[in-house]
């Protein structure tokens, strides 16, 4: 009871609760493409699936600090670097990411329909799961040790994770739909993978890029593409093409 009626824990819950929604955002983008690959009587279930992995892999985490601080011991050195089993899951991670986006965004630009159908049937669902499960594994490390960083009691830390990814179960069908209706859109949220693919191979060199400036930057490009998006729509309603030009 003292930790409802503590304000202050109140407090803590709502602001880690909010930055690990901000903090999933690329987690929900990747699981969006993802799942786009799958038929549509498959994606809700991926798409749920992989988020329930990543509360599953966030909470187990938490429960196990002890042995997540031994994560950040070092194993070896090389060149004058140390390198704990962190820094080798983010540089994993990050170039995992990296050649995912790149393959993504090839595949956007120069895939034909019948290269798209074999990738698609390739992209099973057991294969977009694993791939999901994989990079949950580090987002989660990233998550986990943000809640570490701002919150002691565990309690608030595991509800607050609960929270995060309820709602990002809850958006994650309409941004995905909306990733997937406009294709610039979609090239934006590819290109925001790749800078956090960029982010995780830094971080795991201990060349920290601070997180906010990614996210300012990929919600500023949004930001402009969405006006752009308004702007077209307006002059298509002014000047419609001519009959019969489709």
């Amino acid at each position: 009871m003292h930790l409802i009626a503590n304000p202050d824990l109140w407090l803590a819950f709502l602001a880690l609760s909010l930055l690990e929604i901000v903090l999933g955002i690329d987690n929900i983008i990747f699981i969006s493409i993802l799942v786009a690959r799958l038929p549509p009587t498959q994606a809700p279930s991926a798409r749920i699936g992989g988020l329930a992995l990543a509360m599953l892999t966030r909470i187990a985490l938490l429960f196990s600090i002890v042995w997540l601080t031994r994560l950040v011991q070092p194993w070896f050195y090389l060149a004058g670097r140390s390198f704990s089993a962190r820094d080798l899951v983010l540089l994993g991670g990050g170039v995992f990411l990296l050649g995912k986006s790149v393959l993504e965004i090839h595949q956007a630009l120069e895939g034909h329909p019948a290269e798209a159908g074999r990738a698609r049937l390739r992209g099973g669902f057991i294969a977009v799961v694993a791939q999901i499960a994989l990079i949950d594994i580090v987002f989660s490390l990233d998550s986990v040790f943000t809640a570490v960083g701002m919150v002691r009691e565990l309690s608030v830390m595991v509800a607050a994770i609960v929270v995060a990814i309820l709602v990002m179960m809850w958006v994650a069908r309409s941004i995905g739909a909306f990733i997937t209706r406009h294709p610039t859109i979609k090239m934006l949220a590819l290109a925001f993978l790749l800078l956090i693919g960029l982010a995780l191979v830094g971080e795991g060199l201990h060349f920290e890029i601070p997180k906010g400036y990614l996210y300012f930057a990929m919600g500023f490009a949004v930001a402009v593409e969405l006006i752009n998006m308004r702007l077209r729509r307006r002059l298509q309603a002014r000047h419609p093409p001519p009959p019969g030009s489709g």
